[in-house]
């Protein structure tokens, strides 16, 4: 298991935090161990025998896991080797760039540790969602809810982990209406690559509810909305002529440069030939 500690960041820090956040410890999941992460970390410790150092290796790694299980929740969730064969076949890619793509694009899993899928809520697309339905935003906007609607995007309010369904749930239940409950699951992103729920109907699904309900099931139902995502918006023809630098602009936007996604797919690539 990789050491983590103060000041690392990550998809391990997440994991950690959630199982912290399973045990009891109010922490959100940023990827950042900051000083509530550390604190957490110390008690556990403190509580559970083991050297109180903040240092998370294997010893600590395995009284989390012992004590939370998270494989019980996972249950036949993941994707294996066959479903990136599948994909690259169904394609016609090399499986080394699907290999790459899916490493450096999903987000390490696709379902939190009680079983329900990653999402992130944008209280920002929540706003513009409303609107596309007919209803006012600035109508149900106050300081109650300034967390989960507001017309401008803004990290400021994003918790990660578990604690992102209680910003959906909130969302959802504005008002009694059914519309307000698709334009909040509209609003998220949704599993292993995080495809906002508003695509759901480009993507070919029915309908936000069966989007999600798809994603409710598997990593390789979070590959098929991958799949269906590339083709529809013409990403594909640079995964297949490995042209890092448009595949990640076409996936990731302009901001791409930024995180060096193209990059870092380019050393992936190379790593699986």
């Amino acid at each position: 298991m990789q050491l983590i500690k103060y000041r690392s960041r990550g998809t391990a820090v997440a994991y950690l935090q959630e199982l912290l956040f399973k045990l009891g410890y109010e922490i959100p999941a940023t990827g950042y161990f900051g000083k509530m992460t550390e604190a957490a970390v110390l008690d556990f410790q403190s509580k559970n025998h083991l050297v109180v150092d903040g240092l998370v290796g294997i010893k600590t790694w395995t009284v989390l896991i012992d004590k939370t299980k998270p494989a019980e929740a996972f249950g036949d969730k993941f994707l294996d080797e066959s479903d990136l064969i599948d994909f690259a076949n169904r394609f016609g890619l090399e499986l080394a760039a699907v290999k790459a793509v899916n490493e450096i694009e999903s987000s390490g899993k696709g379902f939190l540790i009680d079983g329900r899928p990653k999402i992130l809520f944008e209280g920002h697309v929540f706003w513009r969602e409303l609107k596309s339905r007919g209803i006012e935003p600035e109508s149900l906007a106050n300081f109650s809810n300034a967390d989960v609607l507001y017309p401008k995007w803004t990290r400021q309010h994003y918790l990660g982990g578990a604690r992102e369904f209680q910003r959906l749930e909130k969302a959802k239940t504005l008002q009694a209406n059914p519309l307000i409950k698709e334009a909040a699951l509209s609003s998220c992103s949704w599993g292993s690559y995080q495809i906002m729920g508003f695509h759901a109907e480009k993507l070919g699904y029915s309908s936000v509810f069966q989007f999600v309900s798809e994603m409710e099931k598997h990593e390789r139902n979070h590959l098929e909305a991958f799949g269906r995502y590339l083709e529809k918006f013409g990403c594909i023809k640079h995964l297949k002529n490995k042209d890092w630098t448009r595949f990640a602009v076409c996936y990731n936007g302009p901001a791409q440069a930024s995180h060096q996604y193209d990059d870092r797919m380019r050393r992936a690539y190379e790593r699986f030939l």
